[in-house]
């Protein structure tokens, strides 16, 4: 299982990396059409649309993407889109993990399937934009969220438990997380973003990174910015793990041999790309 790990994981890199460090960002955004559509034909085999309906899925998300793409979206400030996804989510996440697995299932499927391709799409583009801004900036906003699920397991494993008398985070979503694995997922993830600031700083040449363009607003605003997008981070985990369950899946698909689906190793961006681009409008703005 490891080996098979590794090997789908060398394999990814092979074929990324290249692309997001090319001079231009367009092979890495049209490369990127293809995880997103793999992504949406997970979506929708997860709430109830299988065989060609899935992979008609998958193609209408790569279409829709392409054609922001060729309309311009990816070019252009969006800070009203980015305030009404990162609502949404926001708003979204707090009501359906309040209500847990049941309610997802009893919302109509057609409702499911075009929240999913919304959800992808907008995650695309922000993906896209924060790529255009510079390799620098999307890189800190990737670490960001595998940072804080690094952290999270190590920190979970380590005092998971002892703070909260054995409460958990999520019992019926995901039995494994705990509080204090979240707190010192945060923890990690703002001393990565103070080194961060620090190599920034040592490379003015470069696009600046989000941790640098949240600390325009103080350490409060670096603070803040990272509680907030680390805590959506875990909640767009236990949103993905709440749709397997209501599907009675442990992955996604098996897209990614020893790493299950795309939607496996996405989830945590979903809500964290959007509102990563929401911070950064209003630091434009205001700072």
């Amino acid at each position: 299982m490891l080996h098979t790990r590794i090997v789908t994981a060398l394999v990814l890199l092979a074929i990324l990396l290249p692309a997001l460090f090319a001079a231009s960002p367009v092979p890495f955004i049209a490369l990127t059409l293809l995880f997103i559509a793999a992504a949406a034909w997970e979506w929708a085999r997860l709430n109830g649309v299988a065989g060609a309906g899935a992979l008609a899925t998958g193609a209408l998300c790569a279409m829709l993407c392409a054609g922001l793409w060729r309309a311009g979206a990816v070019e252009s400030s969006l800070p009203a889109l980015w305030i009404a996804v990162g609502a949404a989510w926001v708003l979204g996440s707090v009501w359906l993990l309040g209500r847990g697995v049941p309610a997802w299932g009893r919302l109509p499927r057609a409702l499911r399937w075009v929240l999913g391709l919304a959800m992808l799409c907008a995650a695309w583009l922000a993906l896209a934009q924060a790529r255009r801004a510079g390799i620098n900036f999307l890189l800190s906003v990737l670490v960001l969220v595998w940072a804080a699920d690094v952290f999270a397991y190590f920190a979970g494993r380590a005092l998971g438990g002892r703070f909260t008398r054995g409460r958990k985070l999520a019992p019926s979503i995901s039995p494994g997380k705990s509080w204090e694995g979240v707190w010192g997922g945060m923890l990690g993830v703002l001393a990565v973003g103070a080194g961060w600031i620090s190599w920034d700083g040592a490379h003015a040449d470069g696009a600046a990174s989000l941790y640098s363009r949240l600390y325009a607003f103080g350490l409060a605003g670096l603070v803040g910015g990272v509680v907030f997008l680390v805590g959506m981070s875990v909640a767009g985990d236990l949103i993905e793990s709440l749709v397997k369950r209501s599907a009675g899946q442990k992955d996604s698909s098996q897209l990614l041999p020893g790493h299950g689906g795309v939607l496996d190793r996405i989830d945590a961006l979903l809500p964290t790309l959007p509102l990563a681009m929401l911070l950064v409008s209003v630091v434009s703005r205001y700072a």
